[in-house]
Parts: C-alpha cells; structure tokens; sequence
C-alpha cells in the first residue's frame, strides 16, 4: 500500500507527508509481517538474536507512535525518538526539505518530541511484545543542565526498551554537538552509565553513543540554500569512512550502528564490511518506499553468500585489516 501511495504523499510538503504517514500506520494501515528471514542474515547481538541487520533510524517515529507497524515492514531493528525529557514544539516551519536530484534530505526540526512521558506511555503498552525498539535521547533546547536532561531520559526509558541512544550529533540543538568533545562526553557516558545501573540493576540495555561525520566544504555545498542537518546519499561515503576509522580506533571491540546514506543491499554491505555490526536507512525510504527494505536485504544475503560469508558476524570488518586475533564485538 505505502510504495503505491509514494507519489500522493510526495505531493505534500515533506512534513506533512510524514504525519500523514504516521498516521497510517497509527489507524491500521500497516503490511503483515513478512516470511522469516534467512538464517544468514541474523546478527546475535547484546544477547538478543536480530532477524536482520537493517533498521530504522530515529527521525521517523519521534515519539514512539508506530514501532510495532515499522516493524512489520521487515526492518529487524527500530529506533524511536529523538526523545527530549519535556515536549518541545522544534523550530518554525518549514524545517524539512526534500533535494531530490541528491537523493536526500535537510531537516532542522529542532528535537520536536512530545517529551519521555508520552513515549514511555506507549513502550509501556509494548512491553511484552517481540521486536527489538531502541530509543534516542536528546536534551530540551532550552535546559540548564545538559547533562540531566540525558539522565532523565536514561532513567525513565531505560526499563522499557531494548537500547538506548545518546543524541550528541545534531546540528539543529545549540551547543549539542560541544558535548562530543572528549572531556565533555567523558563525564556523560559515566553519569549516564550510573543512570542506568539505577534504572535497571540487572541486565541494563545496551548504551550508544551517535556522532556525526564531518561533511569536507564540496559535500556542505549540497546543503548551502537552506540550514540544517543534511542526510541521505551524499553522507554515504563521509559516514562509512569515520564508521571504519571507528572501528579501527576501537579494533573492533565495540559494535558500530553504520548510518548515513544506505539505499541499496551494497551500501549496508559495504558499511558491514567497514566494521557495522547493524545498519540505519530513512531518507532512501522517501524516495524509493517500504518495500527497500525486503530489497536490501535479499542483495544482502546473495552478496554474503557470493563472498562465501555464512553469516553477517563472518563480514563484519571484513575490509578493515585488523589482526585476525581481534574481536569484532558480537
């Protein structure tokens, strides 16, 4: 139903578009869930078993209104938020732009949620359900204390998903992207880490981190007529590079989410093959559908089984160069 209703939705303004969407799926208007996926491409990972390593990245289901339904498109992860610990309207309309000649997207939302209360209500309702739903925390725009606001999403969210993901990557929240610095996200981590063990004494969920790649000046001029975060293909090769430097910085000790321009079966391979454990898409769904999703990951499977890989574990950095001896994090 979605992929036919594509080009409708693509008579709307972005936004619009996008609420229409949600709304969809809120009232009913979501596939069956599709056959099992091959062996082959599940990833056993933070001791959960994923069906496959394509998720959703956070930026559609901001307020955790539809996992279930998003879920049912075939992705194997979802990713709700970005969640701020009290609702916030974001900045002024319009703050989304489609670029379509670039296959991409310029958002400057500016963190609307409508607060970790809301969301939580609904990840409560979903609590015995099977799928495996992230969320990704942010801070209020206007907060005094940066790092409480991360706390609390911490400890109101961390009983009710299966990870949680730290937002220090936008470029549409002022001083969000200071605390990517190494003294400033120190002491994060560890207040957030506390956060959890709190919240969660046994079992905590798994804590990530989300960065953005730096765009060199000929990439930022795709973006130049309107401000914002840029995503989609042009952040394809920027994204895989700092996701395999990450690996290697890390030698393959800690798993990697590689997000950033994924629209085909080879891209999610070649960040898998860059050091991902797991991969994101979004942007590729406004212009190519839902039904990507079973594409990618039928390419995916036929290139594992060209390369003579048995499962997605065995290519994981498999283009990295790392010691053989050295882990790759599953």
């Amino acid at each position: 139903m979605f992929d036919l209703a594509l080009p409708l939705f693509r008579l709307l303004p972005p936004e619009a578009a996008h609420r229409a969407t949600i709304r969809a799926l809120a009232c009913g208007f979501a596939p069956k869930p599709p056959p099992g996926d091959p062996p082959c491409l599940e990833v056993k990972l933070w001791r959960q078993r994923i069906p496959n390593p394509i998720g959703l990245a956070a930026g559609f289901d901001k307020d955790a209104e539809v996992p279930d339904a998003l879920l049912a498109f075939g992705f194997g992860f979802v990713e709700a938020g970005t969640i701020t610990p009290l609702p916030q309207r974001g900045n002024p309309k319009p703050r989304l732009f489609r670029l379509p000649e670039d296959r991409a997207v310029i958002n400057r939302l500016g963190f609307n949620s409508a607060g970790v209360a809301a969301a939580a209500r609904r990840l409560t309702l979903r609590r015995n359900r099977s799928g495996i739903v992230g969320a990704n925390i942010g801070k209020n725009r206007d907060t005094l204390d940066d790092i409480g606001d991360y706390v609390e999403g911490v400890r109101v969210l961390a009983p009710l998903v299966d990870y949680l993901a730290v937002n220090v990557s936008s470029p549409n929240t002022p001083g969000l992207r200071d605390l990517q610095r190494k003294s400033a996200v120190t002491r994060l981590i560890a207040k957030l880490i506390d956060a959890r063990a709190r919240a969660v004494p046994r079992d905590p969920p798994p804590l990530l981190l989300k960065i953005a790649p730096d765009l060199d000046p000929e990439q930022r001029v795709t973006a130049a007529h309107e401000p914002g975060g840029l995503s989609g293909a042009p952040l394809f090769e920027p994204s895989t590079a700092l996701l395999a430097e990450m690996y290697r910085l890390t030698s393959g000790k800690l798993p990697i989410i590689g997000v950033g321009g994924i629209a085909s079966g080879a891209d999610a391979y070649k960040k898998i093959r860059a050091g991902a454990s797991l991969v994101q898409l979004y942007t590729a769904l406004v212009y190519r559908g839902p039904g990507l999703v079973a594409r990618i990951k039928l390419e995916l499977a036929a290139l594992l089984a060209r390369d003579g890989f048995t499962s997605i574990g065995a290519a994981i950095g498999a283009d990295a160069h790392l010691p053989s001896t050295t882990p790759h994090g599953l």
